[in-house]
């Protein structure tokens, strides 16, 4: 049986019968008593199935509505189920609309005005219903429709667009927005979730597409569209209306709950009605309701009452409210009860189905992901379970038990006692797609260091005249006011300078020695480390380790029973691992990720494997409460599995430590969790198998020592929450196995984060908010000598909440004792500077307000944040700050950027630059700080990657020869100098700023079939490509083909093409089979050519060149005959 059986199981079950012949009846009102959880959805689909009643669906709440939308979209795939959402982003607080909510709100009344038939399905929740929304006539006669093929007055159209109240811009993010380039015109209209790209042919419509805000490129072609206006704007009391005027009379109203939909509507409208008199009170200048009377904006509550009640209603939970005098109310009685809680346990799953196996009831599994089913039959295979179900490929918010129907519906995340998200649309944004691009872009005044001649500033774009051709320049700034121009065709040399957030860095002076001393010396130390690196990873590759064996099902059963889902990076490191383990060698891995992207679950997975071939794993960490903290995660992980697992710490007495020895040497305890204490020479293991290094970065050079006597014949698995950047990580192939978690788990809840001022009525309100539903806050304020105060103030506030203070000046046994005082859940309310921010773990703790957040920079918010929403619990971040007015741009920016990236993954690309820098000082050591410091990231990164490919070439020749022996390549850059006019004309892209992206993007392309993907792109986003981009292209292609053959400079000027050879006599380019090839080929070519030498270069000329394209056909020639 599969869900479509199952649905038909509801559509023809004697109750949804029942209920539909009450439904005929225009003022039915029917009770449902005794539905559970997902249980209403199948019905409401049930009847979706048989009948062309429109369904609208009042939930509880928000989130309960999308929960319900979600539940039905998975039920009936092929319909869209419709969301009306509320215009505000927070409920009851006006201040603010989101124009992706109107987006949505418009989207279904667009739905509504367009269905042919009955038979919507539209779900929303109390607030969202009261708002008015416009007229039906009002907005058929404020859309313009387009079809292509239709000719139209461009000047007419742009003046509608503003009418309409949309904004013209230079690119399109956001609805309400529109853009012209051309003949492309851009428009976000507030109906589709995508915006419209019109190309057109003089004034006639030629193409129609739909395009993503965040790539600007186009996704699919369309033939006809409707632009819809904002909803919300310009509209009187006269052209208002409620949603029920777009609803047809053949309309069933359900209701979750009546008396809390009348007391929200009441709520909501009373709390309008304050904040409309604050407004006129105190002549605010920017509000939503400005302009407005509070009757063009909310219905009154007993006015959406008496709506309500001219429809079909159900209600449910066992009141009924709307009555009928004629006809009464329906009562249908349904007997069903909750999924029960099995908190992760497989057996008393098993038991609980073989119990229906025998009261003949069929058992569904709901789970999205097709592995976990696997995992399900696996264990249940393994346990000799004879356990017959039925699995459904979709997520559902709650499972269910029906007597009637004799069905019991699991979904997993109940199972596993997992916190489940449901998917809402994506809402695009000017900031968010900005904020990303803002972090590579290059603004005028912006530090850059040029790979040549150091560190200067970005002043912009600059046109310049080459032999009577145009050419545009990178204009740079040095010391003393000199000006440097980069060719487009070199902006490979030059990279933003990423330092520390708020560090300025030295700008140099052109033509002197310091930048290239610096260079030189950098250079140096990294070969230094990596040499070191190599060294070791070359040892271990002969070295002879224990090769375990392959899982179990009792390494399926741990896996499956893991809180949250594992995402793809999870799966694939948790693969490498067990994949390394099992090879005779030693394993020497590195994961790194953020905070709470689930490392510690890979090593404690690794740990399972290790104990269940009878061997010991001992874990190291930096910190007395982390060895704690991951001693209460291992054994609760591990106690179903009988796994012993000890801990060594300072909490331990002299006795107890002992005992501890003890039994690691009896081999009585397989996971041994400690601080340095585990160094000791006294601490013998029967059989040690794994050791796990958690933060390796924070043990010292001796402790290190130690660790590799400790762990030569060892598998190693080291975790670092700082991530190495993925650029870094092919840098070091061949020096470290690394594994990246770059994405968060899907299932994690996202954090709320909202900014507010200082106000001691909401801080009361947030903490005891979070302490009475049982959890516990952080409240972390930066300044150490105002903590006693703000204490005091905290006490008066919450005189029922307990509350402590710590900061890094304490003594360390007193803050370690406090912090255990706060993972044991002792006091609600911690109250410190950002000491918190590395390594505590407190499921409990799901709120974190920080004061003065415009102090702090954004990766260290991001930590911050990352402290809560560790469970499956709704976790808060508040950042406090003066009125926005007064903040700086930079400030403003920072918390506007966290407070819209509420997820974790997108947060970790934003202190991705500063953790960057961290990461690399961690991997290569902590002077290499200073280094990056000077001389910024990127450019680091490619010294770095300079200094081991000399490495691999010289020193380290016999480990890297199969490598050696693949490379064709010897040249690693290639610059061009030519008067031939290659640019991007200003009336293409009349943009600068993306003018420089386009070069910067094109100039980091390596090969044919990217190039033909960004040429595509430009045709999109601009039209036609004109000639002088064709040349850029050539150049390209010319510059691939140059540093094959070996030639790391190119001159094409006044039909001259001077072609020079490797500026390195000792570069084994030249003992390399190619170099003769080359020399071969170019006797032999019919292109007449000189070849002179200068000082220590070699250079070819040839005469009567004239286009990059002559240029290219020369270079094909010899790379075709060379390099076959």
């Amino acid at each position: 049986m599969d869900l479509q059986q199952l649905l038909f199981l509801f559509r023809d079950d004697k109750r949804t019968q029942e209920l539909l012949q009450h439904l005929l009846s225009s003022q039915a009102r029917v009770l449902l008593r005794g539905t559970i959880g997902s249980s209403v959805n199948f019905i409401s689909a049930a009847l979706f199935l048989q009948s062309d009643f429109t369904q609208l669906i009042i939930a509880n709440n928000a989130d309960d509505a999308q929960y319900i939308q979600n539940d039905l979209q998975n039920l009936l795939e092929k319909k869209e189920i419709l969301f009306l959402p509320s215009s505000y982003k927070k409920q009851n607080t006006f201040s603010e609309q989101s124009n992706h909510q109107i987006l949505l709100r418009a989207q279904t009344l667009n739905a509504l005005l367009n269905a042919k038939k009955g038979g919507e399905v539209i779900v929303t929740f109390p607030e969202a219903l009261q708002e008015l929304l416009v007229q039906k006539e009002k907005l058929i006669e404020n859309t313009l429709f387009l079809k292509t093929g239709e000719k139209i007055n461009v000047d007419f159209m742009l003046d509608l667009l503003i009418e309409y109240g949309f904004n013209r811009t230079d690119f399109v993010y956001e609805p309400g927005e529109f853009s012209i380039r051309g003949g492309i015109i851009d428009v976000f209209s507030f109906g589709n979730e995508l915006p419209y790209r019109i190309e057109l042919f003089d004034d006639e419509v030629e193409s129609l597409r739909t395009f993503n805000p965040e790539t600007q490129l186009s996704e699919r072609k369309i033939s006809e569209l409707t632009i819809i206006p904002n909803i919300n704007a310009h509209f009187t009391k006269e052209t208002t209306a409620s949603l029920f005027e777009f609803l047809p009379e053949n309309t069933i109203v359900w209701l979750h709950d009546t008396e809390l939909f009348k007391e929200l509507i009441e709520k909501q409208y009373l709390s309008a009605l304050e904040t409309y008199e604050t407004i006129q009170a105190k002549k605010i200048k920017e509000h939503p309701f400005l302009n407005k009377t509070i009757n063009e904006i909310f219905v009154a509550p007993n006015d959406l009452i008496s709506e309500i009640s001219k429809n079909r209603i159900i209600e449910l939970k066992n009141q009924q409210l709307f009555h009928n005098v004629q006809n009464g109310v329906k009562e249908i009685n349904y007997h069903q009860t909750p999924q029960p809680s099995f908190n992760r346990n497989f057996d008393l799953l098993i038991q609980a189905i073989q119990q229906h196996q025998k009261e003949h009831y069929q058992t569904f599994l709901f789970s999205e992901n097709t592995r976990q089913i696997d995992r399900f039959r696996t264990i249940f295979e393994d346990k000799q379970a004879q356990i017959k179900f039925h699995p459904c490929y979709i997520d559902l918010s709650q499972g269910f038990m029906d007597k009637d129907l004799q069905i019991a519906c699991y979904t997993d995340h109940q199972i596993f006692d997992r916190y489940h998200k449901y998917k809402t649309k994506v809402g695009y944004n000017r900031n968010k797609a900005i904020t990303i691009r803002q972090l590579k872009d290059l603004n005028p005044g912006d530090y850059v260091t040029h790979i040549d001649h150091g560190v200067g500033k970005f002043s912009g774009l600059e046109k310049i005249t080459v032999n009577g051709q145009s050419q545009e320049m990178v204009r740079l700034i040095y010391k003393d006011n000199d000006l440097l121009y980069v060719n487009i065709n070199s902006l490979h040399k030059i990279s933003k300078y990423t330092g520390k957030e708020g560090h300025e860095p030295k700008i140099n002076k052109l033509g002197s020695d310091a930048w290239t001393n610096l260079k030189n010396k950098t250079k140096k130390k990294i070969k230094d480390i990596a040499a070191e690196l190599i060294k070791l990873y070359a040892q271990r590759k002969v070295a002879k380790g224990f090769a375990f064996n392959k899982d179990t099902y009792l390494q399926d059963e741990l896996e499956a029973s893991f809180m949250y889902e594992d995402t793809p990076d999870q799966t694939k490191a948790t693969a490498d691992v067990k994949a390394d383990m099992e090879k005779p060698h030693p394993m020497d891995r590195l994961i790194c990720g953020d905070v709470g992207f689930g490392k510690t679950e890979i090593a404690i997975r690794a740990a399972f494997k290790a104990v269940t071939d009878r061997k010991q794993v001992a874990v190291l960490v930096p910190t007395t409460i982390l060895a704690w903290q991951h001693f209460k995660t291992f054994s609760s992980r591990l106690q179903e599995h009988g796994v012993v697992v000890d801990f060594l710490n300072r909490f331990k007495t002299v006795k107890e430590k002992r005992e501890t020895l003890e039994k690691v040497k009896e081999g009585k305890v397989d996971i041994l969790i400690g601080t340095h204490a585990l160094l000791n020479k006294e601490l013998l293991f029967k059989d040690l198998g794994l050791l796990i290094i958690d933060e390796e970065q924070k043990f010292g050079v001796s402790a290190k020592e130690k660790l590799r006597q400790f762990s030569a014949n060892v598998d190693t698995l080291t975790l670092t929450a700082t991530p190495i950047p993925r650029t870094l990580k092919f840098s070091l192939m061949g020096a470290r196995d690394l594994s990246n978690i770059m994405t968060p788990p899907s299932n994690r809840i996202p954090i709320t984060t909202e900014v507010q001022v200082f106000d001691v009525k909401n801080i009361k309100e947030i903490i005891e908010f979070e302490v009475f539903r049982g959890g516990q806050v952080y409240f972390v304020h930066n300044r150490v000598k105002d903590l006693p105060e703000l204490e005091t103030v905290l006490r008066r506030l919450c005189p029922e909440v307990t509350i402590k203070s710590a900061h890094g000046q304490l003594e360390g046994d007193q803050l370690e004792e406090i912090m255990l005082q706060f993972i044991n859940g002792e006091f609600d309310v911690l109250l410190s500077t950002n000491i918190v921010e590395s390594g505590l773990d407190i499921p409990n703790a799901n709120t974190i307000i920080i004061n003065n957040a415009h102090h702090f920079g954004l990766s260290d918010l991001h930590q911050l944040r990352g402290r809560v929403g560790r469970s499956n619990k709704k976790a808060f971040c508040y950042l406090l700050s003066p009125p926005k007015s007064t903040l700086t741009d930079e400030a403003r920016k920072r918390l506007q950027t966290l407070e819209e990236f509420s997820d974790l993954g997108s947060g970790f690309q934003i202190a991705l630059r500063d953790m960057d820098i961290r990461g690399a000082g961690n991997l290569l050591g902590g002077e290499q700080s200073g280094f990056i410091t000077d001389i910024g990231f990127e450019m680091y990164h490619k010294i770095l990657d300079e200094a081991i490919q000399e490495l691999k070439y010289t020193d380290f020749k016999d480990v890297f020869k199969e490598q050696i022996e693949e490379q064709k390549q010897f040249v690693y850059d290639c610059t061009i100098d030519t008067d031939v006019e290659m640019l991007i004309p200003l009336e293409y892209v009349q943009n600068t700023e993306e003018r420089l992206r386009l070069y910067t993007e094109l100039d980091a392309i390596e090969n044919e079939e990217k190039l033909k993907i960004f040429t595509k792109k430009l045709e999109d986003r601009f039209g036609k490509l004109p000639k002088q981009i064709n040349e850029l292209f050539d150049g390209l292609r010319i510059r691939w083909i140059a540093k094959k053959i070996g030639f790391e400079r190119i001159i094409l000027k006044n039909g001259k093409l001077r072609c020079y050879f490797l500026d390195n006599p000792k570069s084994p380019y030249y003992e390399s089979p190619y170099f003769p090839k080359v020399m071969e080929q170019i006797q032999k070519s019919k292109k007449k050519c000189n070849l002179k030498q200068s000082g220590n270069s070699l250079i070819l000329v040839y005469d009567n060149i004239k286009t990059m394209h002559e240029t290219e056909a020369i270079f094909k020639e010899i790379d075709e005959k060379v390099f076959v």
